[in-house]
């Protein structure tokens, strides 16, 4: 079809008004810059007809991709200044079709090689980025732009000043993005694993980049380590849970492969708090601390097998070095977990306490019982691997317990993590003991005093140590009331370990003052100098062979907390007598303790006296302490494996009685004492005065210990008759029988059984 005479294609006339708008914006000269008149005309014309913006789009992209050909790159300049002034103003339905075109000028400046264009690209793209839609875009997909920006993160330009443009303008590309899809519910694809394993490295690597092109950028006032950190942060505070997997991945990956100097802590701290903010429910985050043990316990049982395997011929260097690796997986993993309790609000720390003392092994339950058929190496190992287990644990515990304010005492220890941790506490390992020293000092010390008690020593000024403390609680009351015989009962057991050091008895000071600070009303004082006394005179009489270390070890612990508690209370008969005593103490370690010299030791009527005035019974002092003995000392007192299995043994030698003996040697004094009975009778009548006594002035709590600890005593003597009096029905399986203090395992032929007539058909 031919056109009539006159008419032309390209007149002026005839061209439609968008496009004549959108030339009139373009002056002769590019360096005159944007016609503004011109452009306020387009812009009242597109807000006017909306419906025309996909047609101003497609018009300036195609003016625009004939520049970048022809290298006329200031009508370029003012091709995006036009299309960034129509984003801004225009906010409809119709921008949609407008916004494909703007993103296809913006991906055509990110292809060319030109610096400049990728910048003025990226700029625009950020500008995009922060208008909000009206409506959600379902089509719309930002794969090319994550690539492109990621790319334009790793730049290689010869030009150091180039380089970092370029790469300070990917890191925005990047920011823009992020801003762009995580808010859109349509936009979740941005966290898929193909575009974040893009994404983080890219911040990684300008983070750790630290070269010469740095110090040009900080003069520019554009880091690109400080803005990819920034970007990073932004990214994890916009993440969801569930994306944060995703996040994490590629981080892990990129320590791992790349030589990135990124302090691992700042990370978790940033995505732990983000995680706080949202509010998680405490499943949620039990389920990631449940997996963090999942590979704590995998990593152990790792290290353990390369241990067995380097013992039976392995290379002896490569094992170790698989068992460093596996050391410093172990603390890295228990640094997360200190990291991640740490930033968790009070009522969900607690739980997480309770939560990591429940995987915490104990010996003698159920769960941990080892097994009666596995002797010799296999168990050693077992057993090392469950210590191993305890340690890192009660370490974890340590970190999460750090700065823990609770407000009353029986919200940081309950009843389900007291009782399995004052049972880790009878442990025969110095090391464990110290642990769960440590974690109750977090605990009950709520005013940060415990830096200011640190080794056992006389202190001559308590008042200087400026000790912070309040007036205790109805709750604190109650709470030791309830608990403060099981606090006690431990102290005192942990004393007389064997194994303890200068550290141990250290822990035991702080833990007895910090007790007296936050705990202590008029009660529990007097408990804690009955508790004292009972310390001082278990190691005089020494009926259980300990060590002079061990007792000297005590009498200095006894010294230096008396001589701490009666500067707190402030009683000066009290603080005189503890003084005179005190000045005794922490002599070089002698050869034996003179239990004849009353006055070297603490008296107990002479502190009854001293605090014989209002506000203390002084009478309780009288009553000496006994520690109660509960099911703890059966399921936590340390027998190694072979003695477990000669226990029966040694029970059954133990039964019978020794010949020699029977026929005793019946002579005149034998007869006379038998009739004699005058000394009984006198005995008999002190023995229940005491009780009386007792029962009379003894607190109800210890009252009901002892006779709960008289009941377990006969529930421990039943258990070990029926133990020995009954044997379970022979099984085809096989059984274990002790015989010389060696297990052997037998089998029972089905045929030589004896079943009941009922069982058999």
């Amino acid at each position: 079809m031919s056109l009539p005479a006159g008419v032309c294609g390209c007149c002026g006339r005839c061209r439609p008004r968008y496009k004549r708008l959108v030339d009139n914006i373009f002056p002769e000269d590019p360096k005159d810059g944007l016609v503004k008149s011109d452009m306020e005309k387009l812009t009242f014309f597109a807000v006017s007809a909306p419906e025309k913006l996909d047609r101003i789009g497609e018009y300036l992209a195609e003016r625009l991709s004939r520049d970048v050909v022809r290298h006329r790159y200031g009508y370029v300049v003012i091709a995006m200044e036009a299309l960034d002034q129509l984003l801004m103003a225009c906010h409809s339905q119709s921008i949609k079709p407008f916004v494909e075109s703007f993103l296809h000028m913006v991906a055509k400046l990110l292809e060319s090689k030109e610096p400049d264009l990728q910048v003025l690209g990226t700029n625009s793209f950020v500008k995009f980025a922060n208008i909000e839609e009206d409506t959600p875009s379902y089509h719309r997909r930002y794969d090319f732009f994550v690539s492109q920006f990621s790319a334009m993160c790793h730049s290689t330009h010869e030009d150091p000043e180039t380089r970092t443009r370029i790469r300070v303008a990917g890191i925005k590309g990047l920011q823009g993005v992020v801003r762009k899809t995580v808010n859109d519910e349509l936009q979740a694809i941005i966290w898929e694993p193909q575009h974040m394993d893009k994404l983080i490295p890219s911040m990684l690597f300008n983070m750790q980049d630290n070269d010469d092109s740095d110090r040009i950028a900080i003069l520019r006032e554009e880091n690109p380590a400080a803005l990819a950190e920034s970007c990073f942060r932004e990214l994890l505070g916009r993440a969801a849970y569930g994306n944060m997997n995703n996040a994490v991945r590629p981080v892990l990956v990129a320590i791992h492969c790349l030589p990135v100097t990124l302090p691992p802590h700042n990370f978790t701290t940033d995505a732990l708090k983000h995680i706080k903010r949202q509010e998680i429910i405490s499943p949620t985050v039990l389920e990631v601390f449940n997996t963090l043990l999942k590979h704590l316990r995998m990593s152990v049982d790792f290290e353990l097998g390369e241990g067995s395997r380097r013992n039976s011929g392995t290379s002896l260097s490569s094992g170790r070095v698989k068992e460093n690796e596996e050391r410093i997986v172990q603390n890295a993993i228990i640094q997360t977990i200190g990291f991640f309790g740490g930033n968790l609000p009070d009522y969900q720390r607690a739980e997480v306490m309770m939560f990591i003392m429940g995987k915490v092994p104990v010996y003698g339950t159920p769960c941990h019982t080892l097994d009666t058929v596995k002797i010799g190496y296999e168990t050693k190992i077992m057993h090392q691997g469950t210590k191993r287990i305890q340690t890192m644990l009660l370490s974890s515990l340590i970190m999460v317990t750090s700065g823990f304010k609770c407000k009353t005492i029986s919200a940081g220890l309950p009843a389900a993590f007291l009782e399995p941790l004052c049972s880790i506490s009878l442990m025969e390992d110095s090391e464990l003991r110290q642990l769960v020293l440590e974690i109750l000092h977090n605990i009950i010390d709520r005013h940060d005093n415990r830096a200011k008690l640190r080794g056992i020593r006389i202190i001559p000024n308590v008042a200087a140590l400026k000790i912070k403390r309040e007036k205790i609680s109805k709750q604190d009351v109650g709470f030791m009331k309830k608990h403060g015989q099981q606090l006690y009962r431990h102290i005192y057991l942990g004393c007389k370990e064997d194994d303890n050091v200068q550290k141990n008895f250290e822990l035991l000071f702080t833990a007895l003052a910090l007790l007296t600070i936050e705990l202590a009303n008029e009660e529990v004082v007097i408990d804690l100098i009955r508790l004292s006394l009972a310390l001082q005179d278990m190691a005089l009489a020494n009926e259980e062979n300990m060590p002079m270390f061990i007792r000297c070890g005590i009498m200095a612990l006894v010294a230096a907390y008396l001589n701490f508690l009666s500067q707190m209370i402030a009683n000066p008969a009290f603080c005189q007598h503890v003084s005179k005593v005190s000045t005794r103490y922490f002599p070089p370690l002698p050869e034996s303790l003179d239990c004849e010299d009353r006055a070297m030791y603490f008296q107990t009527a002479d502190l009854a006296d001293a605090l014989s005035g209002p506000g203390y019974n002084a009478e309780r002092l009288a009553i000496p302490y006994v520690p109660q003995v509960t099911d703890e000392d059966r399921l936590t007192r340390r027998k190694s494996f072979v003695d477990t299995i000669s226990l029966q043994v040694d029970i059954l030698s133990n039964s019978l009685p020794d010949q020699s003996t029977l026929a005793e040697e019946i002579t005149f004094e034998t007869l006379k004492k038998a009739i004699d009975t005058t000394g009984l009778e006198e005995q008999e009548r002190e023995r229940r005065r005491q009780v009386m006594e007792k029962f009379q002035k003894a607190p109800f709590e210890e009252i009901a210990a002892h006779c709960e600890s008289k009941a377990n005593m006969l529930h421990d003597r039943l258990a070990q008759i029926f133990e020995l009096t009954i044997r379970p029905p022979p099984s085809p399986s096989g059984t274990v029988t002790v015989t010389s203090g060696h297990a052997q395992y037998q089998s029972v032929p089905v045929y030589e059984m004896k079943f009941p007539d009922l069982c058999v058909y």
